[in-house]
C-alpha cells in the first residue's frame, strides 16, 4: 500500500518535470547537456521528496533536503546549482500549473569551501627569490616578490603602498588592508635590501608628483593585473614549471611563519584578519596541530594526575 501511496505523486512529479525539459528545449532553448542537468537535479528533489506531492512541500522539508544531500557529500557549489534548478522548476509550476508558491525561495546553499592556492615550499621559495634583477624593471619585480612573501600583503594591499607607507631603518610597512584597516607588518632583511635597490632607480620610471611605491613602465601606479603577469614570467623564468599567484605567496608566508613559530595569533594579526578561524582555514592547520598549539599556550590545557 505505500508503495502505492508514494507511487502516485511520483508519477505525477514525472510528468510534471517531463513537461518542464520540454519548455527547457523549446522554449528556452536549452542545450540538451543543460536539460540533462536540470533533469538529474529535479529527479533527485522528486525522489527525496517521496510521497509527498510537490505542490505540498515546505520549505523545512526542502532544507532537509539540501542537509541530505550534503550529508552524502555534495559540495557548496554543487548544492547552490541543485536549489537553482529546483527554484527554476516551482516557477514554471506556478506559471503554468497553478502552484501557490515556491518552497526553495529564500534557501541558501552551504558556503563551498574557498580554494586555497598550494604554498610554495621554502626550497621553492628560495629558487622563486634566488634571481639577481637587472635593471630597473627587474629591481622592482624583485622588491615586489621580496616584500609578498616577506610580509605576506593582499595583493590590494601591495599595489595600494606609498614610499612613505615603508619604514627601511625599522624594518615595517603600515598596510591598509580591507574595511580600511591599518596594520603595521615587519619587512625581513632580504626585503629589505630589495626595497633600497628598487627606491634608488624608482625616480628614473615614476612621473612627477606620481605617489605609488611600485609604478609600471609608463611611470604611472602599477596595476593588479601586472602584478599577477609579472610574477607568473619570473617563475616561470626561475623554472618553477608551476603558475604562482599573487595570493600564493601569502599563503606561503602564513605557513612558513605558522609551521615555524606555532603563534596563531601572531599569524592572524600580521594577515590582517578579523577573526582568527580566518586563519586556520587560510593556513590549512589540521585538528592535531591546532591541539599541540593550545596544549602550549593554554594553562589549562593539560590534564592534571
Amino acid at each position: 500500500m505505500k508503495s502505492r501511496q508514494q507511487a502516485a505523486p511520483a508519477g505525477a512529479a514525472r510528468r510534471l518535470l517531463e513537461g518542464y525539459l520540454s519548455h527547457l528545449a523549446h522554449e528556452r532553448r536549452l542545450s540538451a547537456h543543460t536539460a540533462s542537468g536540470y533533469a538529474r537535479d529535479i529527479g533527485a528533489l522528486i525522489a527525496l521528496a517521496g510521497a509527498t506531492p510537490l505542490e505540498r512541500l515546505q520549505t523545512h522539508e526542502v532544507r532537509r533536503f539540501i542537509a541530505q544531500l550534503h550529508a552524502r557529500g555534495l559540495s557548496g557549489k554543487s548544492l547552490a546549482r541543485t536549489l537553482s534548478a529546483w527554484r527554476g522548476f516551482y516557477r514554471y509550476l506556478a506559471r503554468d500549473h497553478g502552484f501557490k508558491h515556491n518552497p526553495c525561495a529564500g534557501i541558501r546553499a552551504p558556503k563551498a569551501a574557498k580554494k586555497l592556492p598550494r604554498a610554495l615550499s621554502p626550497d621553492e621559495a628560495q629558487q622563486l627569490l634566488a634571481r639577481d634583477a637587472a635593471g630597473p624593471l627587474e629591481l622592482r619585480d624583485k622588491a615586489i616578490l621580496e616584500l609578498f612573501y616577506s610580509s605576506g600583503l593582499r595583493l590590494s594591499e601591495l599595489t595600494g603602498l606609498d614610499p612613505g607607507d615603508v619604514q627601511l631603518d625599522e624594518g615595517t610597512v603600515r598596510v591598509t588592508g580591507k574595511g580600511a584597516k591599518t596594520r603595521i607588518v615587519p619587512v625581513g632583511g632580504p626585503a629589505v635590501s630589495a626595497l633600497r635597490a628598487w627606491l634608488a632607480v624608482r625616480p628614473t620610471l615614476a612621473r612627477s608628483g606620481e605617489r605609488a611605491l611600485f609604478v609600471n613602465a609608463r611611470g604611472a601606479r602599477l596595476g593588479p593585473r601586472a602584478v599577477q603577469a609579472r610574477l607568473e614570467r619570473w617563475a616561470i623564468g626561475q623554472g618553477l614549471g608551476r603558475r604562482v599567484h599573487p595570493h600564493a605567496l601569502r599563503h606561503s608566508f602564513a605557513s612558513h611563519v605558522l609551521q615555524s613559530s606555532g603563534d596563531l595569533r601572531a599569524v592572524q594579526e600580521m594577515l590582517g584578519h578579523a577573526s582568527i578561524a580566518t586563519t586556520q582555514v587560510y593556513t590549512q592547520l589540521d585538528f592535531q596541530h591546532l591541539a599541540k598549539v593550545y596544549d602550549a599556550a593554554h594553562p589549562r590545557a593539560r590534564k592534571r594526575t
